[in-house]
């Protein structure tokens, strides 16, 4: 027994043993596996931080390279550089103000920690995790901001924020507190071109920071934590608000005291005249596309659904933050922009609007000409834009508004194309099925007479909206603006899914850039390029940094593009814009006019080009004469015309005809008063009326920012039916996102 239980003992030694030795193995197997998956990463993400500081100089901080953006054929458009050198500050010289402010603000604990907060860090990173990804919360000390401002991108990932924390270690190591304050507000963005305190107060005031007021101060202290939002050329309002929240916090901090924070509240801030430099149309799109091609390199993810208003919230937070940064960028990194801008279109289309408004001289109180325009002109082979205008050409001082991309309007008619008719030929419609055009319960009135049977053909070549409603009510209204939302029409909204958007009654409406890529998508068989100008952007040294930014997607099917085309030819020839058909080309295109004759739209295109023409009020308000085929129209075939000098004849690709398997809905039509045979043009021959006025939604005025509903129109039908709301009317400067243009 005895034997037995030595033997037995000795078994179980020998297995504890063996499992001692495999939990050993196990735990150095896992000690490898944690080394080459987390620890050698960090370590090399360690590694490069130190590189970086190595290399460190104080000339880094003092110093930008200029950017330089070409046209077409290589000739300079424009150059963007940071004076930032010029306007450079001791740390013995920057006013007190200033660096309590931002103290206070952005880094309380500035001189305790050695370059990294680890509670706001640990913060930062645990709402990294559970937004998979998304960097919801701040966390970032001063000399975290310096680092990634100076050394490294605004990419949002694990790796960029641990390299962000090494490298503010090892600056601290390198430099004083002291030094990295002065580095820091000589180099922090305060908007509008402006790199550091100096350059700001210059810029916005006109004189050295030195010489500012408390108030005006932390005014521009304000700035740098979004350029874009508090940028006070734009949103003045949003800048006070953060001024006064910041005076407050160094009230509480006992940085001032209450007599001087009262006095600061109270006083009125009033720019400089000589504030911002302008920039003009060609040159302010450009900025735009060149930042948003490298915020998009740098793995931004751009987005126009949401699945409420706090995702709206923080998608429009992490954008905000984004152009801003490489809108900083754009002006110190020595980027050289090759663009598609073709100056001598860009001038032709310049021309073309100036002439087509210049009877209308009435200015607004800003001395601004109350009746626009804007203008798109796109290169169907390649999909670039080739030309921009933004408005009439006038001497101003203040902020370049671009209408082309920045201004959203009712599209009217010209909206029919896209979410109905090009839908309705991919599923059975033909030019040639017959459709009925009679006024029914709940649905619109046409401004002339009712045509009774007609086809397909021409209803839309006469801009038919009691055919267009129906149709548009069988696709439903979510498969319609389904195509605008795949062409990235960025102002489709919830509010937006009724009849109504059929006629162009869209709550916010469409920019003159949107209409005329979705236009260029039906002259592509059906393809959509999201316009851009940014053929190439490369560093200094010629390393390209973005390539080729045309993206392609499938939109419509080939021959349903096709069909469209080959209808908007007829539109052209015997439809609403017949009487100015252009000498120089086959074209096709689309009239458009917003109810009470707000907004009027042409949309047109050649086998070599398409342009959009928008022209309207910035305050929307009715113009007697205008319609889609009047001044835009005008301006449109002014243009088109003449950069169609000189080259061959070429017509649209055919479409093929196919069987219909349409089915009309049993609609029975409300009795309309009889009409005599002269007042009832035949189908297919005499055009009705130039244009069919179309709805918009109400508006509502700054007195009464609530939505109130409108009366019925009798030229429209019952428009408490079907109408939907939008925004209050605004003042000019507030009807674009200022996010989007970089001045």
């Amino acid at each position: 027994m005895r034997r037995f239980f030595r033997a037995f003992g000795k078994f179980i030694w020998n297995m504890v043993k063996i499992l001692i030795i495999l939990a050993l193995l196990a735990a150095l197997a896992a000690g490898i596996w944690l080394y080459r998956e987390y620890a050698r990463p960090v370590l090399a993400l360690r590694s490069k931080a130190e590189k970086i500081a190595e290399q460190s100089k104080e000339e880094d901080f003092k110093s930008s390279l200029t950017s330089v953006v070409y046209d077409a054929n290589g000739e300079k458009i424009s150059t963007l550089r940071s004076e930032k050198a010029s306007y450079y500050l001791t740390y013995e010289e920057l006013p007190r103000w200033a660096v309590d402010v931002m103290l206070v603000t952005e880094d309380r604990k500035f001189y305790a920690h050695e370059g990294v907060d680890f509670a706001a860090n640990i913060r930062a990173f645990y709402y990294l995790v559970k937004n998979k990804g998304e960097i919801t919360q701040g966390g970032s000390t001063i000399t975290q901001q310096l680092a990634r401002n100076i050394y490294l991108t605004n990419e949002v990932s694990y790796e960029r924020k641990l390299v962000e924390i090494f490298l503010a270690w090892e600056l601290e190591d390198k430099y004083s507190k002291n030094e990295i304050l002065e580095y820091y507000l000589n180099n922090i963005y305060f908007g509008n071109g402006y790199y550091g305190i100096q350059a700001a107060a210059y810029g916005y005031f006109g004189r050295s920071v030195k010489d500012l007021s408390l108030s005006e101060t932390i005014f521009i202290c304000a700035i740098p934590n979004n350029p874009s939002l508090y940028d006070p050329m734009v949103r003045m309002n949003k800048t006070l608000e953060r001024r006064d929240r910041m005076l407050k916090q160094m009230l509480e901090a006992e940085k001032i005291t209450q007599e001087e924070y009262d006095r600061a509240v109270a006083e009125e801030i009033k720019l400089g005249t000589l504030s911002v430099s302008r920039h003009n149309y060609v040159e302010t799109y450009v900025y735009y596309c060149a930042i948003r091609a490298l915020m998009e390199q740098d793995g931004f993810i751009f987005r126009t659904d949401f699945t409420g208003d706090v995702d709206k919230a923080a998608y429009e937070e992490r954008y905000e933050a984004s152009y801003s940064y490489w809108q900083q960028k754009l002006y110190t990194g020595g980027y050289r922009v090759y663009t598609s801008i073709d100056l001598d279109k860009q001038a032709l289309l310049q021309d073309a609007v100036n002439e087509g408004t210049a009877s209308f001289t009435d200015v607004n109180e800003e001395g601004i000409y109350q009746l626009q325009a804007s203008a798109v002109c796109i290169d169907n082979e390649t999909g670039y834009v080739v030309a921009i205008v933004g408005g009439r050409e006038q001497e101003y001082a203040g902020y370049t508004l671009n209408r082309a991309y920045q201004s959203f309007r009712q599209p009217g008619s010209a909206i029919k194309p896209l979410i109905i008719y090009t839908p309705w030929f991919e599923r059975g419609l033909t030019p040639d099925t017959m459709v009925l055009d009679a006024k029914f319960d709940g649905g619109p009135k046409n401004s002339g007479s009712y045509l009774g049977e007609i086809t397909v053909r021409t209803a839309l070549e006469q801009s038919k909206n009691t055919v267009a409603w129906k149709l548009f009510a069988e696709l439903t209204p979510e498969v319609g603006l389904g195509y605008l939302k795949n062409m990235k029409f960025r102002r489709i909204v919830d509010t937006d899914y009724v009849p109504a958007a059929s006629l162009g009654g869209l709550t916010y409406g469409a920019s003159a850039l949107e209409m005329a890529g979705a236009y260029a998508a039906l002259e592509n068989d059906g393809v959509f390029r999201n316009p851009t100008c940014i053929i190439q952007i490369t560093d200094i040294d010629g390393r390209e940094i973005v390539g080729d930014t045309i993206q392609k997607t499938r939109i419509y099917e080939q021959n349903a593009a096709r069909t469209t085309t080959d209808v908007l030819k007829g539109v052209m020839i015997r439809g609403t814009a017949r009487k100015k058909n252009l000498e120089t080309a086959i074209a096709a295109g689309k009239t458009g006019t917003a109810d009470d004759r707000k907004d009027g739209w042409f949309v047109g295109y050649t086998a070599y080009y398409t342009t959009a023409v928008w022209v309207g009020c910035d305050l929307p308000k009715e113009i007697e004469d205008l319609s889609g085929s009047s001044y835009p129209l005008s301006i449109w075939k002014s243009y088109m015309d003449i950069i169609h000098e000189g080259l061959p004849v070429k017509d649209f690709e055919p479409y093929t005809p196919v069987e219909g398997t349409y089915v009309a809905p049993d609609i029975t039509p409300v009795p309309t008063p009889a009409f005599s045979e002269e007042e009832i043009p035949p189908a297919n021959v005499t055009p009705a009326p130039d244009e069919e006025p179309t709805l918009t939604p109400p508006t509502v005025s700054p007195e009464n920012p609530e939505t109130t509903p409108v009366p019925g129109d009798s030229e429209t039908g019952n428009a408490d039916d079907y109408r939907v709301t939008s925004p209050p009317d605004i003042s000019w400067g507030d009807e674009f996102d200022p996010t989007e243009d970089p001045q």
